[in-house]
């Protein structure tokens, strides 16, 4: 018989395993690196943090691009289209059934190191604001006040017609109301919530429109093919014009609404480091670039010695 310490190690094994799941192969982290990005964060207050899907990994959310693990690298189904949601009545019911299926899941993801070590690094003045392309709201779950979601969130809904909005939880129980014989699961889970279903299970999936004018609900989510609100752009590019830095975190930057900032940045002569696995779009215009997982680099670089960091991060 197993004792109960192998069983418990067995658990937290199993655990960690999935929880990296969806987080490439990266070489060692050098020292020189962690030292590099300490020096960083100890010369600067007030640092703009751009975080992309690389920082979501690590809480056992895929993403698209990664080389191997990534959704591309997975499967041969591509995000919905902005026009495709907008126009096509059979897209929005079979997006919503996929969506409704997997909530319950995505709704639970929970904040790794990297989003607590930032939350923390806001909390002393060390970081002014987080621009996120991610929609899964690990950044305020972990307490973090100061965070623009470039891309929108996965937990409001709203309609195409007119301003109302409502909370994604609520709409879950009208969607369960509504579709009260569908229940199924699928491990495959995507970085904005939803999952595979078949035809068959799609077919009949109840969508109710907005119940202040009839118009189209969607996730208050920038889609493929739409652009990020403008009064979002002059914001996020405030923000960097009046942070000291910019330090970007888990992002191949591949869309230009992510890499625009970079631009912004470069264009105000502010100092930017980056931390990624793998190639990003800005490699050529950043000079301080750190291969390797942010959730193992980050709380390394934070351990300063003889520094208000010390017990404010880790106490």
């Amino acid at each position: 018989m197993l004792s109960s310490s192998f069983l418990q190690l067995l658990r937290f094994q199993t655990c960690r395993m999935s929880q990296f799941t969806f987080v490439p192969v990266s070489n060692p982290v050098r020292q020189e690196d962690i030292l590099q990005l300490r020096n960083f964060i100890e010369n600067n207050n007030e640092i703009c943090v751009l975080t992309g899907a690389g920082v979501s990994t690590e809480s056992g959310i895929p993403d698209y691009r990664s080389a191997g693990v990534g959704i591309y690298a997975r499967s041969s189904r591509r995000p919905v289209l902005y026009k495709d949601f907008c126009s096509n009545e059979f897209i929005r019911r079979r997006y919503w059934a996929r969506n409704y299926i997997g909530w319950p899941r995505f709704s639970t993801f929970q904040p790794n190191d990297t989003h607590k070590v930032l939350k923390n690094l806001e909390e002393i003045g060390k970081v002014s604001y987080i621009v996120t392309q991610n929609v899964d709201n690990l950044h305020t779950k972990a307490g973090s006040k100061n965070v623009i979601e470039l891309h929108g969130t996965a937990f409001r809904v709203m309609c195409l017609n007119c301003t109302h909005k409502i909370e994604r939880s609520n709409f879950q129980n009208i969607l369960k109301e509504l579709n009260p014989l569908l229940n199924s699961h699928s491990e495959m889970i995507r970085p904005d919530g939803d999952v595979d279903l078949t035809q068959e299970e799609t077919e009949g999936f109840s969508v109710p429109p907005c119940g202040n004018c009839g118009g189209i609900l969607k996730p208050d989510i920038v889609f493929f093919g739409d652009n990020v609100p403008r009064q979002v752009v002059e914001n996020v590019k405030n923000i960097v014009e009046q942070s000291s830095s910019l330090l970007i975190l888990g992002t191949s930057l591949s869309t230009f609404s992510g890499y625009r900032i970079v631009l912004q940045a470069l264009n105000a002569k502010k100092p930017i480091m980056l931390v990624n696995i793998g190639k990003t779009r800005a490699d050529d215009d950043i000079s301080i670039k750190i291969e390797g997982r942010c959730g193992y680099i980050l709380p390394k670089a934070c351990r300063f010695n003889n520094s208000i960091i010390k017990n404010k991060v880790y106490s």
